[in-house]
């Protein structure tokens, strides 16, 4: 068996048989009985070994039994921090507008930015809303204000090896239905190992929520574990609780509960919230070791979560399902302030159909991240950790992300609470704001995405932008100067690499020993950057400055004119002609031409660029 025809040379006369492995296709090789078993006969074979359909139909449980199993008076949920009820689709709602949740939204770090952008998109049209690429914002570790957990996570994509796919177009290998709750021992095969619950996404409607919370059905019980902790605590109480939080899971587990549930409705003005990632990559990690982990399902309820990333992180550390209560209640509430358009009735819309167009969005947003790394099922992805941790100090990262690769040390568990603990001064001062006051009637608005005024730093802030202009306009190398400077500054305060420094060595060398830089330039590459991502002018430019340095410019996936290779009248190699030259499957105009005026080339792998942003791999091949 190989990748493709004609890797071994073999007679015709001694192949008794060939064909082509398909997607889903499988052999075996029986060195026993010196045979091949084809992808049929080896289904048919473990397929009606046992039967496997009619176990199934009597042991596995929807979600819809669980739901039917519990008395409709005891979904109700319960009020938000305490006092703010939970609305439902009455018109003559008490708590009107989002100003009746503004406590409890800041006290889980929501901005104007958040809701507005993010999730009004998801409830409003049932998609994520479209942004353009880059992030000039600084790190979460790097940030003056207060961070979530889950800003701490980069997600890690396929390269070579394990391509990404298209949830597009292969939107029918993908699934984000899972089987959750205690499994069997994987070395039998019994009928009692389908006893488990199915579910068709990780999001839990706020009723779906309580009917787990409440439920006892066919040997399924729900232990429903506080992860709050008292206030006068201090920043010591995060990882006190968190300790706690494992024993009460661990005899959970002993007194036969098969769901445990973990919750931060107990929030107040006296209870502040461990961060649900925290909370649930702590229990998972503790249950593994504890050799306990497949006995339960662990099910996280809590205001934080709201965006795509969040969910996978959750998922990604070990969640098995999320109830983004508050979420869910601030998506019906933004209607009410007008933010969506009511039906055509006059009336509101319901608040099923409102959460069903945010979970529509936010599976679909999910299954994007599983695609990016060649996963189709999301029972591949949960609990994979395919993330990378940047500024978290090891502590964390053992005690609650253990086996997540982590380069860089920073925010230690009591810096995290102290971001935590802040959040919730804001949500409840110990003095109460003026009346009218911003702080008082709206969320913060710290620019998160935009550049606001005394809100977050960006790399690209007005004052730099209007620099780079004016040096553009009126070709002024003082304003460009200026504008560089700036871009340092600020660089010192967003990326890592803006706060190196140079090691002076205490022995210099002479001068005459050090390769000069006209020699070292001549290693320069430019960014990748194609024809169609910035302009004929730049793009030339580029190419011609490189080539006067020695180094190397790159033409990107969209290739570059045949006449910029042409040489010139005196045969010399034209200055607008790229030493690097890319190739991208599928792409047009790459000829014999444009790889014979190549210096080096960079063939693509993969790339799925339709669905997030753009991911390239390249292999390098040296022409010369």
């Amino acid at each position: 068996m190989a990748s493709e025809v004609g890797v071994a040379d073999i007679p015709p006369e001694d192949v008794a048989r060939k064909g082509r492995l398909n997607p889903g296709m499988m052999l075996l090789v029986d060195f026993d009985k010196h045979i091949v078993v084809d992808d049929d006969a080896l289904k048919q074979q473990y397929s009606e070994a046992r039967p496997y359909g009619e176990w199934l139909k009597r042991q596995t449980i929807e979600l819809k039994d669980i739901i039917d199993s519990v008395a409709a008076s005891e979904m109700v949920a319960p009020p938000i921090c305490g006092t703010v009820s939970a609305s439902n689709d009455d018109e003559k709602m008490e708590n009107v507008g989002i100003h009746g949740l503004l406590a409890p939204l800041k006290a889980f770090g929501y901005t104007v930015e958040a809701l507005e952008m993010l999730m009004l998109p998801m409830a409003k049209d049932g998609t994520e809303a479209l942004g353009s690429m880059g992030n000039d914002a600084p790190l979460a570790v790097m940030s003056n204000r207060e961070k979530l957990t889950f800003e701490y996570f980069k997600q890690m994509f396929a390269q070579v090896t394990n391509p990404p796919i298209d949830p597009i177009r292969e939107k029918i290998v993908t699934s984000m239905e899972c089987m959750v709750g205690p499994e069997g021992d994987l070395t039998e095969t019994t009928e009692e190992q389908c006893h488990r619950l199915s579910l068709k996404g990780p999001l839990l409607s706020i009723g779906e929520m309580e009917a787990f919370k409440k439920m006892n059905y066919r040997g399924w019980r729900s232990k429903v574990i506080d992860i709050t902790y008292r206030k006068s605590r201090g920043r010591k109480g995060l990882e006190e609780t968190l300790d706690k939080i494992c024993v009460e899971a661990h005899d959970a587990i002993k007194e036969g509960y098969t769901t445990l549930v973990l919750s931060d409705r107990a929030f107040s003005p006296e209870r502040v919230a461990v961060s649900s990632l925290l909370a649930v990559g702590c229990v998972h990690h503790h249950l593994v070791k504890k050799l306990e982990r497949t006995r339960v399902a662990l099910i996280i309820e809590s205001a934080e979560p709201r965006e795509v990333h969040h969910f996978c992180t959750l998922v990604g550390f070990g969640a098995d399902a999320i109830c983004p209560y508050l979420a869910i209640e601030a998506i019906w509430r933004l209607q009410v302030d007008g933010k969506i358009p009511q039906l055509s009735n006059g009336k509101f819309h319901s608040k099923d159909e409102l959460v069903k167009k945010y979970f529509k969005a936010s599976n679909y947003g999910m299954m994007k991240v599983l695609a990016k790394m060649g996963i189709s099922t999301l029972a591949s992805y949960k609990g994979a950790q395919i993330f990378e941790a940047l500024g978290l100090s090891s502590e964390v990262i053992e005690k609650c992300f253990a086996g997540t690769p982590s380069r860089v040390e920073g925010a230690t568990f009591e810096m995290l609470a102290a971001d935590a603990l802040h959040l919730h001064e804001m949500a409840f001062p110990k003095r109460a704001f003026p009346p009218g006051s911003a702080e008082a009637v709206a969320l913060p608005n710290p620019g998160d995405y935009h550049w606001r005024k005394n809100g977050e730093i960006h790399l690209n802030d007005p004052l730099a932008i209007a620099k780079l202009q004016e040096a553009a306009k009126s070709n002024s190398v003082a304003a460009y100067k200026e504008y560089s400077r700036r871009i340092q500054e600020l660089n010192k305060n967003c990326n890592l690499r803006g706060i190196l420094k140079f090691k002076e060595a205490k022995i210099k060398l002479p001068l005459e020993n050090v390769e000069p830089a006209s020699e070292i330039v001549k290693r320069f590459c430019t960014g990748a950057m194609s024809y169609g991502s910035i302009s004929l002018e730049a793009h030339t430019t580029l190419a011609i400055a490189m080539n006067k340095l020695g180094g190397k410019s790159n033409t990107g996936e969209g290739g570059e004119q045949p006449s910029r290779m042409e040489p010139l009248p005196d045969g010399s190699m034209n200055p607008k002609r790229s030493a690097i030259k890319q190739v991208a499957s599928g792409r047009f105009g790459v000829s014999s031409y444009y790889l014979t005026n190549a210096d080096e080339l960079q063939i693509k792998m993969a790339q799925v660029n339709k669905c997030f942003p753009k991911l390239s791999f390249w292999f390098r091949v040296l022409t010369n």
